[in-house]
């Protein structure tokens, strides 16, 4: 495991948008899992700039979605599909997706890409990663699920009056797990307990995220997640 400690978010932001680059360069048709939320829209952000400045090629990426509610239109604001495309297809010129509709279509879609080369995530409050919620083991597959309260409390906060979505879909751990590089991106004082929970505790179904421990793992967090 790697731990690179920014002093605030705009570092952050640089120091991720650093590592997906130098992914990208030395794989040009990289296979990504994509998380939405507010930490890696800063880092998504300057990628975009550095595609727009002829900086990195990322037209032969594919990107793969991590989750999505249930019962959602694609034009919804509350879509994590319409969320991906605008904050990373879109501004990073992209043309190859995997959207996940269904965990066998899911399934053979990765195995097609021959296996996830790069996962990017953001921390749960409660340590789930995409929509795998405690207890999630493992071995846990791509499946629908209800969504537990802590992760309706914390998804209320983007969708403003609108309702959160009771149910959702995610890709699996065992999908998440077999990446073959893991970025995990944390931010806020709010996140430091189960950062550290994640990290440096007990590898547990009741914080999905410790299993990452297990994989080749970088974590860039700002200092008010880890201090």
């Amino acid at each position: 495991m790697t731990l690179n400690i920014q002093p605030n978010p705009e570092q952050l932001a640089q120091a991720a948008a650093d590592f997906i680059s130098a992914q990208v360069k030395a794989k040009p048709d990289l296979s990504v899992l994509v998380a939405t939320g507010h930490t890696p829209m800063p880092t998504y952000a300057e990628l975009a700039r550095r595609v727009e400045a002829g900086e990195v090629d990322c037209s032969r990426v594919t990107a793969v979605q991590l989750d999505e509610y249930l019962g959602i239109d694609d034009d919804d604001p509350r879509s994590l599909w319409g969320w991906m495309r605008r904050s990373f297809v879109t501004p990073l010129g992209l043309t190859r997706t995997v959207r996940l509709d269904s965990p066998s279509q899911f399934e053979a879609a990765i195995r097609e890409l021959g296996g996830l080369d790069l996962a990017i995530l953001g921390l749960g409050p409660n340590g789930h990663l995409g929509f795998n919620e405690p207890p999630s083991p493992p071995d846990a597959p791509t499946r629908t699920l209800a969504l537990t309260p802590a992760s309706l409390a914390s998804n209320a906060a983007y969708w403003g009056e609108l309702a959160v979505p009771t149910g959702a879909i995610t890709a699996g751990m065992d999908v998440i797990l077999a990446a073959r590089q893991t970025l995990l991106l944390v931010g806020g004082a709010h996140k430091r307990g189960i950062l550290h929970a994640a990290l440096e505790g007990p590898e547990t179904p009741e914080v999905p995220a410790s299993f990452l421990r297990r994989t080749a793992l970088t974590v860039i967090a700002d200092e008010a997640a880890w201090a």
